[in-house]
């Protein structure tokens, strides 16, 4: 494919006008965007009572969706980096709207645990520094790891997305007709002009950034695993929990890529930039992951049994035969069981079940940060407080309106800025002999 087919076909999307579909979309997605406001200001003006918390079930929607969205958020950058590293080819056509993915994932799982403090405009008092109120940090606390994983976090995404930005900017700036898309383009292309002095220093702060970035995102999921780990709860105190929230985060963050790929592909007219190849290559790490997670529940199950301990076992019970059992067998159908239709070749090649496959695994992995909450919460040491959590429609709001938060950036940014990397597509292309 010569390198101007290329440019036009991943800068066309950029510069062809909205069709019907996005604006509806995009609409669609801001009603969602009002639905989180509303909650919020509800939530402001009458307290936490609007959610379906209590006494003993102090970790609701509020903290599952904190965790499932910085799993997602986690995901993305894990992805890009690890795919750099190891010199995946297939990359180039996923690593742009993965790492966009995560910013605004990471973002809207910060909202979170300051609206679940109840005085969200005290959450300044969360920082660890020694205040003039002598409340001086726990270093011993997980929670105060995550203060500086996520926030370390969130800093190297937006560094390491926008370096990888840098010479597309360049290249809308030189096909930008209007004036103003060209200032604007131009000034954050920071002068690039592609010389070979440029794409060196380019290069070697690119790779170094990936290196990086691996031990931080495992890092930064292994603390939040940790913020579970560290209690006394049953179900909680394994520990496994830093590596299983890793890889769990690598497989919901994996599936939302998937999710994302079909209507890209689709909507963009990008099925030459990403081929059924590349949806074989998700298919395989999706069955993997699979794998992984269900070996990771296996592992509870049985070091449950093998500690002789009678609260982890009957924790392991309660699990299958409580309240929440149907919800417990569901998430294991969609993270375990769903995926394994792609040991099949066609399967992995098929966009309706690839898209099927990652919705499921999506949902199962939600239900999974939530029951993790919910289940020790309800079944703790003392019998006295089992409490069982119903969510409310606030509740609910909230999570729909994350995901409204989150569609919203996405189509804005699929809107104005080049959803694969056009730099690395004609280096592919290049190397492969196909492009002149």
């Amino acid at each position: 494919m010569p390198y101007r087919t290329i440019t036009d076909e991943v800068v066309g999307a950029v510069f062809r006008p909205a069709g019907r579909i996005w604006w509806f979309l995009t609409g669609a997605a801001f009603l969602g965007v009002v639905v989180f406001i509303i909650a919020v200001t509800v939530l402001l003006t009458r307290g936490l009572g609007i959610w379906g918390v209590n006494t003993t079930q102090v970790w609701g929607f509020a903290i599952a969706n904190y965790v499932w969205w910085i799993g997602i958020g986690n995901a993305g950058t894990l992805i890009s980096s690890m795919l750099l590293l190891t010199r995946q080819r297939w990359r180039a056509s996923i690593n742009r709207y993965a790492e966009a993915m995560t910013l605004f994932a990471a973002g809207i799982a910060g909202l979170f645990p300051i609206f679940h403090l109840g005085r969200p405009w005290l959450a300044y008092w969360l920082a660890p520094y020694p205040n003039t109120m002598t409340l001086w940090p726990q270093w011993r606390s997980p929670l105060v790891w995550d203060m500086f994983a996520i926030g370390s976090y969130i800093l190297f995404s937006i560094m390491f997305w926008y370096t990888g930005l840098i010479p597309d900017l360049a290249t809308l700036r030189d096909r930008a007709r209007g004036r103003f898309a060209k200032v604007g383009y131009g000034v954050f292309a920071l002068g690039w002009q592609g010389s070979s002095r440029q794409w060196k220093n380019y290069n070697a702060y690119y790779y170094a950034m990936a290196a990086m970035g691996v031990p931080l995102v495992v890092s930064v999921h292994s603390v939040v695993g940790l913020d579970y780990a560290a209690t006394l709860m049953p179900g909680w105190q394994e520990t496994i929990f830093p590596p299983y929230f890793v890889v769990g985060a690598m497989f919901s963050g994996f599936a939302m890529v998937v999710t994302l790929t079909i209507p890209i592909r689709w909507g963009l007219g990008l099925q030459s930039v990403i081929t059924i190849d590349h949806l074989d290559a998700m298919a395989k790490i999706l069955l993997l992951g699979a794998v992984v997670m269900g070996t990771s529940y296996g592992t509870e199950w049985f070091l449950a049994w093998y500690s002789g301990n009678e609260i982890e076992r009957a924790f392991v019970a309660f699990e299958f035969t409580g309240p929440y059992a149907w919800l417990y067998i569901t998430m294991l159908v969609c993270n375990c069981l769903s995926p394994q239709v792609l040991w099949f070749r066609p399967m992995r090649r098929s966009v309706v079940v690839m898209f099927v496959v990652g919705v499921l695994v999506n949902i199962g992995m939600w239900l999974e940060r939530v029951l993790i909450n919910v289940n020790t919460l309800a079944h703790g040491h003392l019998p006295s407080s089992w409490t069982l959590y119903i969510p409310t429609v606030w509740d609910w709001a909230m999570l729909v309106g994350s995901f409204g938060i989150f569609c919203f950036l996405f189509f804005l940014f699929a809107r104005f800025i080049p959803a694969a990397s056009i730099h690395e597509i004609r280096e592919l292309a290049y190397k492969e002999g196909a492009a002149r």
